[in-house]
């Protein structure tokens, strides 16, 4: 089974088969030590596979497909709290003799720890002789596959879900006699409760999670994946629908970075990528394996626990010092959109409450049967926010910012003031919130990007919250876009990230446009120097990256195409080049850019609403998208315009689309660019002038500038030979530049560093510190000019952060360095 991959450059595996059963829900009972690093407990997971799954015969090969059409299923329940208490109570009733298990006294071969580690083959997994070998030895076990990385699996055991008192209402066949077949038909019952029974399945859910095992299952590791199976379970059918994995995370695990806020305290968040959740717990990746989950995890009492969930949480304490939360969801994701972050978080409030904060404040609750009107949506039926009057409506849902303590007025001057207006400019949009709340929060300095968007929270970078809220507010609004495109609209082929993030950035202008309340003529000219910006940006990204990662569909005709197992790679999903990448931003901005200007802004954004009504809970690919929009352009704009020519044109082909080259060629310079063009000449100006001069002469009088118009004006400096100190000095000072925003102070960086600026080395040491999620460019700058100071001041910057930067990010920079 073990895919032999250099970890570190190749695609990405998604080992789990979900062509044969998919995870329905996970319930996880986790506990968090900050001492070790270390997160561990259980996982119980629920399965349903369906009559279409067949045992295997010789000549046979399975040919079943994923359920790649399934929706994700979107509720917004009341809060409902159901805490999971700790499963190590419970013992097993059965066992047998040829399960992988560590008996006392018995030689553990496997590990320090005892348990079966995902390492290379060499670690010695699979010659232990406690470790259960795969291989059928004449039989036709079948074998279960689920995506795993950087853990300790401890144990698997089948759940004795026929042991919960009053769950015998689950059992339909009555006469029933083999004990298997009544727990698989109980989980099947739970897995397919109505909709409008969520509180009630939710409820089952824990208590079967709590139930005793039943028999250890044999289990196997390998680099990338967990191996399981039953003796004579055959097909998936006869395989048990729930079983507990005990085991722990490792503190070097790819999903999770260990870290510490910028108080200086200890604090544990995920990633989110490269390798997404499968070194946090077990979990079928693909996308098709839609699930929800509920999760109880425990920390000391002064920890915060933030979590993708549909309740504002709070805590229970259980013991002196000690604090559990509980989160669930609802809405079937991909397990990849699960996140947590655990930390000494300070909840943001505001000082005086608006009446937007009041009516975000109170919690939507609408009953169940809230969601039984409805117009008819496109996916699989469940309580659908799309459905409901009361949900559609609501403007501004309700939300919390958390961030480090020594952040609080950060927050409070910039970020607070921007939720409401960012929120209820994206419904005015889009229309309907797909999720019923959300939390906001400043990250770690260590965190590698500018945000992150999942189910109900966003990460933001602390390099959003300086030099005024412009850089913050368009963060944000990309970020609360995510909630439509890339999480309630999400692709079936991860390579086209283009549907999730060219969309979020070409709908950060339009609602950071309407949150700022700016009249038509001004929106559409900060729009076009944006535009301006990102023309500039992706040139020089083309120019200076692999023609292969400009691809934005690289698998072609192949693109959502799995074995038949389900499993599949995602192509330069483990390329640390792609992580500082923008192509898919960029490409795919300019491609609905350019679409909603042959349809015009008004039709295309009454399409795009549309299409989300159509799309939202499911899937798509790019095709998808296509196609709809297409069928709704009249004849007379489409032109030359197919499915078949966008994607020759933009998303097959490497370098600039012959179309943007056109347009941009064709197109006049915006006034708030030209307005930069003047102050550029005024500066050249300045630069050329002799040191002595007539103190009559004439004095540059410049303009104020906009963020993005200083962003700009430094971009066409950097493009001079030479600038003086003296210019460097009072361009610094004419605009405040280390009080700028983060965009406008890399910029500056950059001039300081081409110049051989000293008296701003300061700035540059700053930002590699405090902005690292920026400032990795940053350090090839230092390096290729070969000047010792500036190397010099890289490699103590390096060596301050180096022990919390991001690894991706470290393994780049120390590239640079060394």
């Amino acid at each position: 089974m073990d895919i032999k991959l250099d970890p570190s450059r190749d695609d990405l595996p998604l080992m789990a088969n979900t062509s044969h059963i998919l995870v329905k829900h996970y319930v996880l009972d986790l506990d968090v030590d900050f001492e070790s690093q270390i997160i561990e407990g259980t996982l119980v997971l629920f399965f349903e596979s369906g009559n279409r799954y067949r045992k295997k015969s010789s000549s046979t090969e399975e040919t079943c497909q994923s359920e790649s059409d399934e929706a994700c299923k979107f509720r917004t329940p009341e809060p409902c709290h159901v805490p999971v208490t700790n499963t190590r109570t419970f013992s097993s009733k059965m066992g047998y003799n040829d399960f992988a298990i560590y008996g006392k006294g018995e030689k553990d071969t496997s590990g320090k720890d005892g348990n079966h580690d995902n390492q290379e083959q060499a670690s010695g997994i699979s010659s232990s002789k406690y470790c259960c070998d795969t291989g059928n030895h004449g039989s036709e076990d079948f074998l279960l596959v689920l995506d795993c990385c950087d853990l300790s699996v401890l144990k698997v055991e089948e759940v004795d879900v026929a042991a919960v008192p009053g769950i015998e209402k689950f059992t339909r066949s009555p006469k029933l006699t083999v004990v298997s077949e009544l727990r698989n038909q109980i989980v099947h019952e739970l897995v397919t409760l109505p909709a409008d029974r969520w509180r009630e399945q939710l409820d089952h859910y824990a208590r079967c999670s709590q139930a005793p095992g039943c028999g250890e299952l044999l289990f196997d590791t390998d680099t990338w994946s967990l191996q399981i199976r039953k003796t004579g379970a055959q097909t998936a059918i006869d395989f048990p629908h729930a079983i507990r994995i005990r085991y722990r995370t490792k503190p070097q695990g790819r999903s999770v970075t260990w870290t510490s806020d910028q108080s200086g305290r200890p604090c544990v968040y995920t990633m989110g990528s490269p390798i997404n959740n499968r070194a946090l717990f077990p979990c079928q990746e693909p996308p098709v394996a839609m699930s929800t989950w509920q999760a109880t995890v425990r920390a000391a009492a002064s920890f915060v626990v933030l979590m993708s969930g549909e309740n504002s949480a709070q805590p229970t304490q259980l013991r002196e010092g000690c604090s559990s939360w509980h989160y669930y969801v609802t809405m079937p994701m991909p397990a990849s959109t699960f996140t947590i972050a655990v930390g000494p978080w300070t909840e943001v409030k505001p000082e005086t409450c608006s009446p937007n904060d009041q009516a975000a404040k109170r919690p939507f609750s609408p009953s169940e049967a809230d969601f039984r009107c409805a117009s008819i949506c496109g996916h699989v039926e469940y309580p659908c926010r799309f459905q409901n009057a009361s949900a559609t409506t609501q403007e501004i849902i309700p939300h919390r910012v958390f961030a480090p303590g020594c952040l609080r007025g950060a927050c409070q001057e910039t970020l607070l003031q921007l939720v409401s207006p960012c929120l209820s400019a994206a419904h005015s949009v889009l229309g309907t919130h797909p999720f019923s709340r959300l939390d906001v929060l400043i990250v770690p300095a260590n965190f590698p990007s500018l945000g992150m968007a999942s189910p109900h929270i966003v990460f933001l970078s602390q390099s959003t919250l300086t030099g005024g809220s412009h850089l913050c507010g368009t963060r944000l609004c990309h970020e609360i876009a995510h909630a439509w495109f890339g999480l309630a609209i999400g692709a079936r082929d991860w390579t086209e990230e283009w549907l999730s993030e060219g969309f979020a950035t070409h709908l950060e202008d339009v609602f950071w446009a309407k949150a700022q309340q700016l009249a038509p003529h001004e929106a559409q000219e900060q729009q076009e120097l944006r535009a301006c910006l990102r023309w500039r940006r992706l040139q020089d990204e083309l120019r200076n990256s692999p023609e292969q990662l400009q691809v934005l569909r690289p698998s072609k005709e192949k693109t959502g195409h799995v074995t038949d197992s389900g499993s599949s790679v995602v192509k330069h999903g483990l390329n640390p080049e792609k992580g500082f990448m923008q192509v898919h931003y960029l490409k795919g901005y300019f491609l609905l850019r350019f679409l909603a200007r042959r349809l015009g802004d008004d039709t295309y954004f009454s399409f795009l609403r549309k299409f989300v009504h159509t799309f939202h809970g499911q899937l798509i690919l790019s095709q998808d998208f296509l196609q709809m929009l297409l069928e709704n352009i009249p004849e007379e704009k489409r032109l030359d315009l197919s499915v078949e020519s966008i994607f020759r044109d933009w998303l097959e082909s490497s370098g600039l689309p012959q179309p943007l080259q056109t347009e941009r060629q064709a197109g006049a310079e915006c006034g708030l660019a030209r307005q930069v063009g003047a102050e550029v000449a005024k500066w050249n100006r300045v630069n050329r002038r002799p040191r002595k001069r007539n103190r009559r002469g004439t004095k540059e009088v410049f303009e104020k500038l906009l963020p993005d118009q200083l962003v700009l004006l430094l971009e066409h400096l950097l493009e001079q030979k030479t600038l003086n100190p003296r210019t460097l000095q009072s361009l610094e000072r004419t605009y405040h530049l280390p009080q700028q925003d983060a965009e406008v102070r890399h910029r500056w960086c950059e001039l300081v560093v081409k110049h051989k600026y000293t008296k701003a080395y300061k700035d540059v040491e700053r930002f590699l510190q405090e902005d690292q999620a920026m400032g990795v460019y940053l350090y090839g700058e230092l390096m290729v000019g070969e000047d010792a100071r500036q190397q010099q001041l890289a490699r103590s910057c390096f060596a301050l952060t180096q022990e919390w930067m991001d690894r991706c990010s470290a393994q780049v920079v120390a590239e640079m360095l060394f």
